[in-house]
């Protein structure tokens, strides 16, 4: 998907280039060089978007460490801030992207939601007693096992109740433990690794343009637990395609890629943000909005530590994708103990205020 305009980057490189060699841009050359004269966005078409209100949006990012931000409506991009073909970390994004991967094997009943930990075989480092083993997958898909082991990797609320003191599917807490198992447990029940799972079944049929099957990688504290993160590395132009099939009720270019079942049921808010203590509520590993206005309705995100995010707007038909970039290094040093460092992020209220100027900026 070629963008038919350039980036302020380019554009300012353009200035040391004769405007013969930007045949496809001439009328952008001397109004960036008049004095006054605001730089052009980078958008194709715009859609139902007003340049001058997407411009507004725009200025705020500048002060955030945002590295891309893309608008697709009706699958098409309209606007581009930064690059949005480099490929990086998605922290915790990875989440919502296993809920897609499980919808298939859910409906073909590989994978049973109400099916224990006891029933699937899962132990751990330190043993799990009989009452945490009566957790079922559902109560993974919703962040409330009631399992308090350590988790096999960093990210998750490692302020846990003790071990036993909460029965399970009783209460939301944010736990990568919870998240990793549920890894596990995909490809226990299918026979795929999840990395293999995401190029055949995503990448593959929705024609991922940056996709690197060597870059996805398994990473954490094998010492604390033997479930690990399956962390992914994706470009926000990607991330944009996983929003809009899901925006599209699972369909692609005519093919149902995920059950239109299991997008509705994916992202229903099944736990409230009073229980998740946050501005958002929780479905299968999909987080929900509370927003008001009819540009919200149904709405869900994928939410990553940093400002990685992925915002569904099925009733606009539109897809928000944010990225803060962290270096491949970085992203490995964390998730393997090396560092706790962690730079400035963009925090989901800012997100959700930038998505709100977004959705003003709609004629």
């Amino acid at each position: 998907m070629a963008y038919h305009a350039i980036s302020r980057r380019n554009v300012l490189r353009g200035l040391c280039t004769t405007a013969a060699a930007l045949p496809f841009l001439p009328s952008l050359v001397a109004p960036v060089m008049a004095q006054g004269t605001a730089v052009p966005l980078t958008v194709a078409d715009p859609g139902s978007f007003i340049p001058e209100g997407l411009r507004e949006m725009e200025r705020g990012l500048y002060e955030l460490p945002t590295t891309s931000l893309l608008i697709y409506e009706g699958g098409r991009p309209v606007y581009q801030y930064g690059n949005g073909r480099d490929v990086s970390y998605l922290a915790s994004a990875r989440k919502s992207i296993l809920s897609m991967l499980y919808g298939n094997y859910v409906a073909s009943g590989k994978i049973n939601l109400d099916a224990n930990l006891a029933e699937l075989d899962i132990q751990d480092n330190e043993t799990l007693s009989d009452a945490e083993r009566q957790a079922t997958v559902r109560d993974l898909l919703t962040s409330s096992s009631g399992v308090y082991h350590p988790a096999g990797s960093p990210g998750g609320n490692d302020n846990n109740p003790e071990r036993g003191s909460v029965p399970p599917g009783t209460r939301f807490q944010y736990n990568n433990w919870d998240f990793n198992v549920l890894g596990a447990i995909f490809e226990k029940q299918t026979g795929k690794t999840i990395f293999s799972a995401l190029e055949s079944e995503l990448a593959t049929p929705l024609g991922f343009e940056d996709f690197e099957p060597g870059r996805q990688r398994m990473m954490g504290y094998g010492d604390r637990s033997r479930y690990l993160a399956y962390h992914m590395f994706l470009s926000a132009r990607d991330m944009g395609k996983l929003g809009q099939l899901m925006v599209q009720g699972g369909k692609w270019n005519g093919q149902q890629v995920i059950p239109a079942d299991w997008v509705a049921e994916s992202t229903k808010e099944r736990v409230t943000p009073e229980q998740t203590d946050s501005p958002n509520g929780y479905g299968y590993l999909w987080w929900t909005p509370q927003q008001e206005g009819a540009a919200w309705e149904g709405s869900y995100l994928a939410y990553g530590n940093l400002g990685q995010y992925i915002l569904c707007l099925p009733a606009l038909d539109t897809v928000i994708v944010h990225r803060r970039a962290v270096t491949d290094e970085f992203a490995v040093a964390r998730n393997l103990g090396e560092t706790t460092y962690l730079p400035e992020g963009v925090k989901i209220e800012t997100f959700l205020d930038v998505a709100a100027k977004i959705i003003a900026a709609r004629g």
